[in-house]
């Protein structure tokens, strides 16, 4: 699935995913890929990406396929981060159900740069909630 043709990221409108610049790439396979081109708003005080934009685009990998699997919204009830690199330039995020239950699901995603450079990691536990959306084609 290409996202490129609307003003959403897999279907959903996400108001601040678009202010930070994230793109979604594709659904396949039971993952999610997401692209955010780094610019200087992204940069903390050593001229890398902040931290809270790495979070983002993690959270925003996981949400979505969480939302995906389950059928309707979520939202995260924990999340955890490591960060193992410096973000630089074009960061690619990736984001995959490890588990999904009746009330809840457990997330995995990455960042990593175009070159393959493991930037951060995070696990994330989200909740369904409100009213099922409808099937997506396949």
């Amino acid at each position: 699935m290409d996202d490129g043709q609307d003003d959403t990221i897999f279907g959903a409108h996400i108001p601040f995913a678009r202010l930070c610049g994230v793109e979604a790439l594709r659904y396949a396979e039971g993952r999610t890929h997401l692209r955010l081109a780094l610019g200087p708003q992204h940069g903390n005080n050593l001229g890398i990406a902040h931290g809270g934009v790495i979070c983002t685009l993690l959270d925003i990998a996981m949400g979505t396929v969480a939302r995906l699997t389950a059928g309707r919204p979520v939202v995260t009830l924990d999340m955890q981060t490591r960060f193992l690199s410096p973000g630089r330039g074009v960061l690619l995020a990736e984001g995959r159900v490890v588990r999904a239950g009746q009330s809840i699901l457990f997330c995995d995603a990455e960042v990593r740069t175009e070159e393959g450079s493991l930037v951060a990691t995070a696990s994330g536990v989200f909740k369904p909630t409100g009213m099922r959306e409808p099937a997506e084609p396949r």
